[in-house]
This record gives structure tokens, sequence and C-alpha cells, in this order.
């Protein structure tokens, strides 16, 4: 009984910081100075240049590195406050809040949106890198809200769902794991001659990082959209002909959520891509949309928390009815 009323509460702890660090998200966003991702991101940079080479080996050896540097850090950090509450809670709040980006996400879609609404399709276009590595040259109002939608969606997955769910499984060093994983595919991990071999290993491991934050952010949005039999038949449909085994059920259950066609061709460095249509017969993203698919984004965040939290009791009722009698019969 005692052990398993520390574990309750070690839970509720860690439940409680996480619930704290994504309110901190939602109220201030992204911590202005001194930024952990941004550091990160500097130093693998600096990595990158040392390392590089044009095969796969040496980009796997980088990978690890990096995303094993992360864990280890924050490995350290977790021990070194484990069984003082109030230490922890800290740490775990602010590791939520460096590492979820639901606030900037947000601002920055409903930041286009308002310049689209006005009229303002070149502030719209200055203001798309911002959100994603879309080229937003020639592309007009209705193929710049598709972009935003798109880029909410599958970001609802990378920057806040896929954080909680490694957050619940693994602590500290599972959010800064997720998040290190994630940042080294968006520096790495995309197909351009210098990255095709040596980023190979972080877009993988990207992938299978993001899998189950991928899953759980389309089931909750197609039971939070308002219309769940339209946005499952759309995962149904057309998720597995996405390029990405990811963005695939993430934007199709968007894509089913709020009636509206998402995929198609789009360009990336100057490089086209014709993706398969998401929702074939849906009408097409309109300016409004772009509002929907943040509120929408928002519902499934705090949906996401939900299912982590009650994830974490579930676990750890498990291992207390399995392990109980055999931990009273070691002792005896």
């Amino acid at each position: 009984m005692p052990a398993r009323g520390a574990a309750v509460k070690a839970i509720s702890v860690s439940g409680a910081a996480a619930g704290l660090g994504l309110l901190a998200d939602a109220v201030f966003g992204d911590p202005r100075r001194g930024h952990p991702v941004a550091a990160f991101g500097r130093a693998a940079g600096a990595l990158e240049r040392r390392l590089w080479r044009d095969d796969r080996a040496r980009g796997a050896l980088y990978t690890a590195v990096c995303a094993g540097g992360a864990v280890g850090c924050a490995a350290l950090a977790a021990r070194a406050v484990r069984g003082r509450d109030g230490a922890s809670l800290v740490l775990t709040a602010a590791s939520v809040w460096a590492v979820v980006g639901g606030r900037s996400l947000a601002r920055e879609a409903s930041l286009i949106g308002a310049s689209l609404a006005a009229g303002d399709i070149e502030a719209a276009r200055a203001r798309l890198p911002h959100l994603c590595g879309r080229d937003p040259d020639g592309l007009d109002a209705r193929q710049l809200a598709r972009a935003v939608v798109e880029s909410v969606a599958e970001n609802t997955s990378d920057a806040v769902v896929g954080a909680l769910v490694w957050g619940a499984v693994a602590g500290v060093p599972g959010l800064a794991g997720f998040r290190a994983v994630n940042t080294l595919d968006a520096m790495v991990g995309h197909r351009s001659p210098r990255h095709l071999r040596f980023g190979w290993a972080s877009a993988r491991l990207d992938d299978v990082a993001g899998w189950p934050g991928a899953r759980l952010t389309a089931a909750l949005a197609v039971l939070a959209g308002g219309a769940p039999r339209r946005a499952l038949d759309v995962v149904r449909a057309d998720a597995h002909r996405h390029p990405s085994p990811n963005a695939g059920p993430v934007e199709a259950s968007f894509a089913g959520a709020l009636g509206v066609r998402l995929g198609g061709t789009l360009a990336y460095g100057g490089r086209v891509e014709h993706r398969p249509v998401l929702g074939g017969g849906l009408p097409e993203v309109e300016v409004a949309d772009i509002a929907r698919a943040v509120r929408l984004s928002r519902r499934v965040t705090w949906l996401a928390f939900a299912a982590c939290v009650a994830g974490r009791f579930a676990r750890g009722a498990i291992r207390g009815s399995a392990g109980g009698p055999r931990g009273g019969e070691a002792r005896r």
C-alpha cells in the first residue's frame, strides 16, 4: 500500500506539472529568452558542420549523439529532483512549457488568417515560412489557407500531442527526446541533396517517435471535430495514401472533421510534390477554416492531455495490482 500510494502521488504530481506546463504555453507561448530547443538546435547545427559526410552511417552517428545527449541531460536533471515533489513539479512543468508549441502554432496560423481575411495576400505569403517550409510564392488565398490548415493539423501532433505522449511514457527524458528527434528531422530530415543520406536516420527515427502521437491526434480529431463518421471515413479512405506515415492520419482526420479537402500539389524548396487528395468530394479550404482548425487543435490538445494522464493512472493501477502481492511475498 505505501508503494502504491507513492506511485499514485508521483503520477498526480507529474499530471499536475504537465497541466501547468500546457497552461504556461497557452498563456505565455514559447519562452522568449534562453529557449532550450533553440539552444539544442544551435548545438546540433554546430555538430552537423563537424560530422557531415554524404552517407547514412555518419548521419546515424549524428542522430545518436544529438538525441542521446538530450535524453541523457534530461535524465540527469530528473534524477537530481527525484523524491522532491516541488522540484519535480517545477522541472516537469518547465519541460512541457519548453517543448510544446500550441500557442505559437495558433498565433502564426491566426496571423496568416487575419492577413488573408483583410485581403493582404503578400503579408500572408511573407508569414507562411514562420509556420511551414512550403514555398509561398505563387500561392493564392485558398492555397495559402490550405497550407495553414495542413500545418495546423500536422503540428498539433508534432508540436504538442507527440510530446505529451512521450512525456507520459518516459517523463522529462521522454519530452526532451521527442523534441530533439523532431527538431533533428526539421533540420536534416528533408530530401535535399545535402541531407538525403545524412538525414536518413533522423527522418526514420522521427517517423517512429511520431507514430503514437499521430494516431492519438487522429483519433481525438475524429471524436472532437463534430462529424466523427465523416472524419473516420476520410481517415480510412485516404490516410494511407499520404507519403508520410504520420501526417497522413492526422491530416485526413482534420480534413474529415472540418469537412474540407486537403492535399494536392505543393512546393518545398523549389521541388514540386503532387500529393494525394484527402477528403475528395469535400469543399476546398476557405480562409474561415483556419480559425476552425485552430479551435480543433486546441480541443485535441486538452483531450490528449486528459488521455495521457488517464493512461498513466491506468498503467500505475495495473502495475500495482500485478506487483503488489509478489512484492509482499518477497518481503516475507
